[in-house]
């Protein structure tokens, strides 16, 4: 008897926690899956964004098209370069921050709150704030002036091929490094303080405390953190967007949103851009795969 009541009882939380979840999945569906499935059936077809005629199948025509074209490619490798540039700074510097804030005793809740504020900014009043700072007549500028005691020297942030990549990286690591952190700092604070204190028993120093210890045990948080930032870099957009309005040259940033983007607006070439799209997605999925497949990530233990 107390088995079906508590059978019922569990039906009825069940019950409850898909209704108040329901919502969620709807939008979910509708916004994010919706648009997936859409996006792909459309790369099969030949349609005009302003146009009112019917789209025309072309089959894998867009996919062949975009194989075979070299802005995209270019756009590809633009894309690359940004999300490894951005990617290695962004892991590295929020782990090495987070490392350090655990080891202050006081000011932590501050310094994580100054670092994550520019993730609370949008990405196109950064970009704006840099677009600033990289002028001639920048903050930039004057500090490697000021680093390297020259004078009047203009480093091109917004014209040179490789400082303008440059550039961008930089907006991107300042904007979501703080985030990262503060994921990073939750990570290691889940971990037990007993651990720590029985690795300096045992005569451990702070860097083997780190390395053989805290490192180890942040798997599942460096993996998602991985994930994310990989993401977060492959689908970039607002930056480059803002540079090129801003007179930059669009070539060397070109990413591949960017690319979807003009193609399908000014372009009007929906079928094509939705072909892009499929593609970014998918490599996006292999590479989360292949992190979670190298990680081969499993439930931590502190026991």
């Amino acid at each position: 008897m107390r088995q079906n009541k508590r059978f019922s009882m569990e039906q009825k939380k069940a019950r409850w926690g898909w209704t108040f979840v329901a919502p969620s999945l709807v939008f979910f569906l509708v916004f994010s899956f919706y648009p997936i499935f859409n996006a792909f059936y459309m790369s099969f077809f030949k349609k005009n964004l302003l146009s009112l005629k019917p789209p025309v199948f072309v089959g894998l025509g867009n996919y062949s098209y975009l194989f075979k074209s070299s802005l995209f490619w270019q756009s590809a490798a633009n894309t690359a370069i940004f999300t490894v540039g951005a990617f290695v700074p962004l892991l590295v510097l929020s782990l090495v921050l987070a490392a350090l804030i655990m080891s202050r005793r006081r000011f932590q809740k501050l310094i994580q709150m100054i670092l994550y504020s520019p993730a609370a900014l949008s990405s196109v009043v950064a970009a704006l704030i840099w677009l600033l700072i990289f002028d001639p007549r920048g903050l930039a500028n004057q500090g490697l002036n000021t680093l390297f005691r020259t004078s009047g020297v203009n480093y091109h942030w917004l014209s040179s091929t490789g400082m303008l990549r440059l550039s961008t990286i930089i907006v991107y690591v300042w904007k979501y490094v703080g985030y990262f952190t503060v994921v990073f700092v939750a990570g290691i604070g889940a971990i037990p303080h007993s651990l720590h204190e029985a690795a300096l028993i045992d005569g451990a120093d702070r860097w083997k405390d780190f390395w053989h210890i805290t490192f180890p045990l942040l798997k599942p948080t460096t993996l998602l953190v991985s994930v994310m930032a990989m993401i977060q870099c492959l689908k970039t957009f607002s930056t480059q967007y803002l540079f090129s309005k801003a007179g930059a040259p669009t070539r060397p940033i070109d990413v591949i949103t960017l690319n979807i983007y003009n193609t399908a607006i000014k372009d009007h070439n929906i079928g094509r851009a939705s072909a892009m799209s499929i593609l970014l997605f998918l490599v996006m999925l292999f590479l989360t795969w292949l992190q979670f497949r190298i990680s081969k990530t499993e439930e931590v233990s502190y026991m």
